[in-house]
């Protein structure tokens, strides 16, 4: 005979099988994994585990320390460094300075020094009694020559680096940093000239020793004369 239609609850939606095993009255689901729709079953095979379309989430990973706030804090809580760290990197910064400016300076003195012997030995030849100046034109050169390469090196040197990295070589071998009172940062370019130039003046006269030395007593920042010239510390 001919077949008779279904009706009632055994009739799957159309279009879709029902799956083998459901009860009857179960509602319909679509196929394709974890069904179609927003089904319980859709809920589950999501919680197992994600679509071969779907990206798994990021495991949260803790913030990164801000770098600029991190270097910001080092700074305010720089201290003033150890005598024994400041005494060896003076040294240092004492000793390369003389070195590479001695080796234009003892020619130029050298001159000089001769210069002045010839005109001494000139007037003990001529049997009269002449005045033997010491400072004249040709000295005036060599000595002008002599000062402007201390100048130019100690700028080079000392200044410079003061201002721009806060450190000249004998510091950054020590690990010290020289750094304004108040803002803890690298001084201004004219606060470094100023610096050194307080401490080079005095340096050439024994009371360079009593600036230098002032460091010893003087609290809570341990300056010497020239940092106190140059409102710096040196931190370390």
């Amino acid at each position: 005979g001919v077949p008779t239609a279904l009706s009632g609850p055994q009739q799957g939606a159309a279009g879709i099988p029902r799956q083998s095993g459901a009860a009857p009255g179960a509602a319909p689901m679509a196929a394709g994994a974890g069904g179609g729709q927003s089904s319980w079953a859709q809920q589950v095979h999501r919680l197992a585990g994600p679509a071969g379309d779907e990206q798994p989430v990021a495991p949260w990973k803790p913030p990164r320390e801000d770098p600029f706030a991190a270097a910001a804090m080092r700074q305010s809580s720089a201290r003033p460094a150890g005598l024994g760290k400041r005494l060896a990197a003076r040294l240092v910064d004492t000793v390369v300075p003389a070195a590479v400016t001695s080796v234009a300076a003892v020619p130029l003195g050298t001159r000089a020094i001769d210069h002045i012997d010839a005109k001494i030995e000139a007037a003990k030849l001529s049997g009269e009694t002449v005045t033997v100046w010491l400072l004249d034109s040709t000295t005036a050169v060599y000595f002008g020559g002599v000062l402007a390469v201390v100048l130019v090196f100690g700028l080079l040197y000392e200044a410079w680096p003061t201002a721009k990295w806060g450190r000249t070589l004998g510091k950054k071998l020590l690990g010290l940093e020289v750094r304004d009172i108040e803002a803890h940062e690298p001084p201004a370019f004219g606060a470094a000239v100023r610096r050194w130039l307080v401490y080079s003046v005095p340096g050439l006269l024994v009371i360079g020793v009593v600036g230098v030395l002032w460091c010893v007593f003087d609290r809570p920042w341990r300056q010497c004369w020239h940092d106190k010239a140059a409102r710096t510390f040196v931190a370390g």
